[in-house]
This record gives structure tokens, C-alpha cells and sequence, in this order.
């Protein structure tokens, strides 16, 4: 019978809300040696992620999109809303104003086979597993995945 989420995921993980300052999560992140945290609102539902990707813009920065001028006309040669997306993310003070919204989340019955096609189809490192009513209940990472293909050769 092949393995579900439910049996290899970390049950009841670290979660933080959108309020929540960002040197807050990014010290949750650094002394629990985790990736990311799935971001909930007061009643526990999945509103986000907060993942390494998303803070390395709070050391980077941000550079403006460049543009020609032509006839008294800027034309930008890149889309200026993902420039201003970036910059809110750089200047960022909250979980909330960093995080990834709308994250690819799974319940705890699908199979392992599943959640990897997932991930790797998606390029994401982790997913928070949610309940019937929308709730975090767990978390369930590419190390949990290749943890459980070890497991299964012993």
C-alpha cells in the first residue's frame, strides 16, 4: 500500500501570521535550520508562505526595470509591476507583505507519488498540508519525501 502524506509529514508545524514582524520569522527560520513557514490567519487557515526565496529580496534589493524613451515616452522593457511587486517585497517590515500568496498546499490523503509530482512540477520545496476545513496540519518537505523513499529500501 503506498505511503500517504498523512504518514510522513511533520505534524503541527511552526506557523506565523501576516502581522508577524519579519525579523521574527526570519529568526524562527534560522534557529529551527527551516526553509520556510506556512502563514495563517487567526483561525489557523493557510493565507501564505514565507520561504528563503522570498527574504533573499531583503538583502538584494531590487533593481528598476529599464526603459527606453522614445517620442517624450518611457517604454519599459520589462513589466514595472513586478519591479514594484519586488520592491514591496525589499522594503518589506511584515510576514505578510513578504509571503507568497496563494501557496500550493495538499491533504494528508493523497499519496507521496502525488505530493512529489507536485513539487517537483511546481518547483516548490514544501507543502503545507491542510485539513478539510482549510487548517494547517502539517508540513511536508522534499527531505520528508527522499526520508521515506530511504525508509522504504531498508
Amino acid at each position: 500500500m503506498p505511503k500517504t502524506v498523512a504518514d510522513v509529514m511533520s505534524r503541527d508545524p511552526i506557523v506565523v501570521h501576516a502581522e508577524t514582524p519579519l525579523k521574527e520569522a526570519i529568526q524562527i527560520l534560522a534557529e529551527r535550520h527551516i526553509s520556510g513557514l506556512p502563514v495563517v490567519d487567526d483561525v489557523g487557515k493557510l493565507v501564505g508562505i514565507i520561504s528563503e526565496t522570498d527574504l533573499m529580496w531583503q538583502e538584494t534589493g531590487v533593481t528598476p526595470p529599464a526603459y527606453i524613451m522614445f517620442l517624450d515616452s518611457v517604454i519599459y522593457l520589462k513589466n514595472p509591476a513586478t519591479y514594484e511587486r519586488d520592491l514591496h517585497k525589499a522594503l518589506g517590515q511584515t510576514v505578510g507583505e513578504v509571503m507568497s500568496k496563494n501557496p500550493i498546499a495538499i491533504s494528508p490523503d493523497k499519496t507521496l507519488k502525488e505530493a512529489a509530482t507536485i513539487m517537483h512540477d511546481r518547483s516548490v520545496h514544501r507543502l503545507p498540508v491542510l485539513e478539510g476545513t482549510g487548517q494547517v496540519i502539517g508540513i511536508l518537505t522534499r527531505g520528508d519525501i527522499i526520508r521515506a523513499m530511504a525508509a522504504s529500501q531498508d
